[in-house]
C-alpha cells in the first residue's frame, strides 16, 4: 500500500466505525465486502482488505461463515475505547451462534441431549470449539455433570460421529445397478459432510473408527459391488477409494470455513485479494495456458467439481469392473 492509500484506509475505517457505534450497522449486520469498499471508495483491493483487517483487529466486526464480514456482537467497548453511542442497542443481547438453550436441570440431562448439544457447536464453530466445558454451559449444567454420560472428550466426539451418520438412512428398496446405488451412497455422503463440516476431517481412513452409525454405508457399497460380480476384497478397494474422494473433496468445507474465519474474507473476496498477485505472475508471459482461463473467466463451484469427479470416478470403475469380467471369463475358457 503506498503512502496515499493508508490515509485512505485510516478514513473509511473511521467512518465505518462510526456507523457501527451510531447503531446504523447493528450488531449481526453485515458490513460493505472488499469488492463493495472498492467500488464505494475508489480505493485498491488491497486498501479494502487491510479496512476490513482492522476493523477486525478491534473487536468491531467477525467472519460469518456463508454470510461474509459482519458487526461483532459484544457486550463491551471495542478496543479503540470508544464509549457506545447513546441508544445503540445492547450487542450483548444480540443472539449468538449457536444459539443458548435453556438450562437443562442436572437429573433431565441424558446423552442424547449432551451430543446433539456438542454437534450444534461443531456445525456452526468447528471441531475445535467443542469442549466438555463449552457444552455444559450451552446446557447450563456443571461441567462435571457431563461425565457421567461421557468419558472425555474423545468418547463425546465418537458419539457425535456415530450421531451424524444414524440420521441418514437409505431406502428399503435399493435403485437398479451398481452405479446408480453407488451415486445414491456417495451423495448422501457429501450430504452429510456439507452439514456437518467438522467430520470429514475427524474421520480417518488410516485409522478407521468403529462408528456404528457409518457401518452401513460401507455395507451398501460392498453389497452393491458383490452383487454384480466383484469378489469381495476389490469391491473393498473401490469402497475405500469411494470414500477417500468424497472425504477428501469434503475436507474444502471446512478448510475454506476456518480461512474466512482468519482472514475475514469469503473466498470470492480473497480472489479478488490475491488478483494483483496472480495478473503479476501471468504478465511474465510463462503461463499462457492459464492466461487463457483468467480471460475467458472461470466459476468455482465445490458441488459442481464433486460432481463431475464422482461420475468420472464412477466411469473408471465401471472400466475396471469390466475388464475384471473379461479377464475372469478367458480364465473359464482357458
Amino acid at each position: 500500500m503506498n503512502r496515499q492509500e493508508a490515509p485512505r484506509s485510516g478514513r473509511i475505517v473511521a467512518e465505518l466505525r462510526q456507523r457501527i457505534e451510531a447503531g446504523e450497522l447493528a450488531p449481526g449486520d453485515r458490513v460493505p465486502s472488499t469488492r463493495e469498499i472498492t467500488r464505494q471508495w475508489g480505493v485498491a483491493m488491497a486498501t479494502a482488505t487491510r479496512v476490513l483487517a482492522e476493523l477486525r483487529q478491534e473487536g468491531l466486526v467477525r467472519a460469518v461463515r456463508g454470510v461474509g464480514t459482519v458487526v461483532e456482537a459484544r457486550s463491551k467497548p471495542a478496543r479503540t475505547g470508544r464509549p457506545p453511542a447513546a441508544g445503540r442497542p445492547d450487542a450483548s443481547l444480540a443472539p449468538a451462534s449457536p444459539a443458548r438453550r435453556q438450562p437443562v436441570a442436572d437429573e433431565a440431562l441424558t446423552l442424547g441431549r449432551i451430543v446433539t448439544s456438542a454437534i450444534a457447536v461443531a456445525d456452526a464453530e468447528g471441531l475445535a470449539a467443542v469442549s466438555m466445558r463449552r457444552v455444559a454451559a450451552d446446557l447450563g449444567v456443571a461441567t462435571m455433570s457431563l461425565y457421567r454420560h461421557v468419558a472425555d472428550k474423545d468418547d463425546l466426539l465418537m458419539r457425535m460421529m456415530d450421531a451424524a451418520f444414524s440420521r441418514w438412512t437409505f431406502p428399503a428398496v435399493p435403485p437398479e445397478g451398481w452405479r446408480e446405488q453407488l451415486t445414491l451412497a456417495a451423495r448422501m455422503l457429501w450430504d452429510m459432510f456439507r452439514c456437518h463440516p467438522w467430520l470429514a476431517p475427524a474421520l480417518s481412513l488410516a485409522r478407521p473408527q468403529a462408528v456404528a452409525g457409518a457401518l452401513p454405508f460401507t455395507e451398501w457399497v460392498l453389497t452393491a459391488l458383490e452383487r454384480h460380480g466383484l469378489d469381495f476384497s476389490l469391491a473393498f478397494t473401490v469402497h475405500l477409494t469411494l470414500f477417500n474422494y468424497v472425504r477428501g473433496t469434503a475436507f474444502n468445507v471446512e478448510m475454506e470455513r476456518e480461512a474466512e474465519a482468519l482472514t475475514g474474507l469469503d473466498s470470492e473476496e480473497w480472489m479478488d485479494a490475491q488478483e494483483p498477485a496472480f495478473q503479476a505472475l501471468l504478465a511474465t508471459g510463462r503461463f499462457p495456458a492459464l492466461g487463457r482461463l483468467t480471460e475467458s473467466g472461470y466459476d468455482f463451484d465445490l458441488d459442481g467439481l464433486f460432481t463431475f469427479g464422482l461420475q468420472r470416478l464412477l466411469d473408471g470403475i465401471a472400466a475396471f469392473m469390466e475388464a475384471a469380467r473379461n479377464d475372469a471369463e478367458r480364465e473359464v475358457t482357458t
